[in-house]
């Protein structure tokens, strides 16, 4: 029973995520696990829900065998390996929310603070897996909702974690329910009923007041109509990850991003496009070092009189042994000069740098020596406002994002090179995300991908315009700039961390009302 449960709930988990997008099942998806929780030690429960997140994450995440395999040239073995052992490690999150749930249904004796003990516990869970080892928040709950803008306006307070907060508690509210109904019927005890009222009066009253939060919010946002516009084209070359660095095709990279652009400036007209903006990585050779190329970038620049934004990698340092890296987007003016430049700051573990405990797996992307981060929250000024970017994986991070509004940002662009991940879901994810660091900080996002997918988003979570996955193709699209800066963007993962503190406090009387117990046994 306890192994279905697991299995259950872990099937549940994987469907609620793109590219699947069942959203509505991450409603119901803890609810097998949480009913075990009751029947089972905090020990076994832990067991069994490490079983639940390790085969969830294994279903959610499996594109990280399809980057190794395929484009870091990783034997088949290998890779379903690391992947694994990644979706193990992942599992221990879930193992430990189950061992506590088990343990607090046993020793919290009032369902108002039990109802809130299950989110709290989670959200605790996930703030923590979004630092811990530098930090992995991949496929937190909340995302699956994505879609339901509605639910997920209450992120501009409680950042991504304040939906994950409300889906567990609607879960956890369930399971409490089923199994009263089911005592109910069995013994007919009308308290065990009573013992509902309070939880049920908290669920909904979350529940509604945060669907009304959100309806509010985005008829606020819509009425909006004083807002500085600027107009953004996103190139979309659809570069094979096999090709992108090898030397006999870089005349033919470069030429496809100089006829995709000449395409989207002519079809738009100049005066409609203020900024073009290419994917992370697109030129296939160092931009500062080597003239040849430079020189096409820039005379294309200079021809249109359009700025461009672009990503390239920037030596650092070379020495006889290696070089530095830096991962970098350049902004060049309208007369094809260096305005400004921001080097990636939360690097890519595999695909950027090795750590140092798995130095025996060769890195993912091509090139010598290892990229080396910054730590500096560039913001670009231009004549059309001022933004930030946030180079691939840094978006799925909400404190990163965050600083770079709180910054001066008005609006933000995200670049970055999925082609890595070959159909998977792991762009459907990787764009999901997005939508919630929109709506975080309310400004616009527009996101430039090689393969895909590219798109533009608006403040309150709406996708205005995306493309499809592995198309050749621009698009072309108005940004609203500017915002009033919200309290995720002032405060930060304040809720998260009340939610750690409640947590923390439960766990001390928990244990205080255990040893009471055995002292008076």
């Amino acid at each position: 029973m306890h192994f279905a449960a697991a299995v259950l709930s872990s099937i549940l988990l994987i469907l609620s995520f793109s590219q699947f997008n069942l959203g509505t099942l991450a409603w119901i998806s803890l609810v097998p696990l949480l009913l075990s929780c009751r029947s089972t030690s905090p020990h076994r429960a832990f067991l069994f829900g490490w079983l639940t997140g390790t085969i969830a994450f294994s279903g959610i995440i499996y594109w990280i065998v399809i980057a190794m395999n395929q484009y870091g040239n990783i034997p088949i073995l290998p890779s379903v390996l690391i992947l694994l052992l990644l979706a193990t490690y992942l599992g221990l999150f879930v193992a430990v929310f189950s061992s506590l749930m088990s343990f607090f249904l046993r020793h919290v004796p009032h369902q108002s603070s039990l109802i809130l003990a299950g989110p709290a516990v989670w959200v605790s869970l996930e703030i923590l897996r979004t630092h811990l080892f530098t930090g992995y928040p991949w496929a937190l709950l909340g995302y699956s909702q994505y879609q339901w803008l509605s639910i997920i306006q209450i992120a501009d307070i409680t950042g991504v974690y304040g939906v994950s907060f409300l889906v567990v508690l609607v879960n956890l509210f369930l399971a409490l329910l089923i199994e009263t109904l089911t005592i109910w019927f069995r013994e007919h005890p009308k308290i065990r009923i009573v013992s509902m009222v309070l939880p049920a009066a908290i669920t909904t009253s979350l529940f509604v007041l945060t669907l009304s939060y959100g309806q509010f919010k985005q008829e606020t946002l819509h009425k909006t109509t004083d807002q500085r516009n600027i107009h953004l084209g996103l190139v979309q070359p659809n570069i094979d990850q096999r090709k992108k660095w090898d030397p006999s095709f870089r005349k033919e990279t470069i030429d496809r991003y100089l006829t995709l652009t000449t395409q989207a400036i002519k079809k738009h007209g100049p005066d409609k496009v203020d900024l073009i903006v290419w994917p992370e990585a697109s030129t296939p050779f160092v931009f500062e070092l080597e003239n040849t190329f430079r020189d096409q970038i820039t005379t294309l620049v200079q021809t249109h009189q359009t700025p461009l934004l672009f990503g390239s990698i920037a030596v650092k340092e070379i020495t006889e042994q290696s070089a530095q890296l830096l991962n970098r987007a350049y902004l060049l003016s309208s007369q094809g000069s260096i305005l400004n430049h921001y080097d990636k700051m939360h690097l890519v573990p595999f695909g950027e740098y090795v750590p140092r405990f798995f130095s025996f797996i060769d890195k993912l992307a091509h090139g010598v020596g290892d990229y080396v981060p910054s730590n500096e929250h560039t913001i670009m000024s231009g004549p059309h406002g001022r933004f930030g970017v946030a180079i691939c994986f840094e978006v799925i991070y909400p404190d990163l994002v965050r600083r770079f509004v709180k910054h001066g940002a008005e609006y933000m662009i995200t670049m970055t090179n999925d082609a890595w991940y070959d159909h998977s879901s792991a762009p459907y994810q990787h764009f999901s995300m997005v939508v919630f660091r929109a709506i975080e900080n309310r400004v616009s996002f527009a996101r430039a991908a090689n393969t895909g997918i590219s798109g533009f988003i608006n403040a309150d979570g709406t996708i205005k315009q995306k493309t499809n996955l592995f198309e050749k193709t621009t698009i072309v699209d108005t940004v609203k700039l500017g915002h009033d800066q919200t309290i995720y963007t002032a405060y930060g993962d304040i809720f998260a961390y009340t939610c750690t503190g409640f947590t923390l406090g439960l766990i001390l009387v928990a244990f205080a009302r255990q040893n009471k117990r055995q002292k008076n046994g």
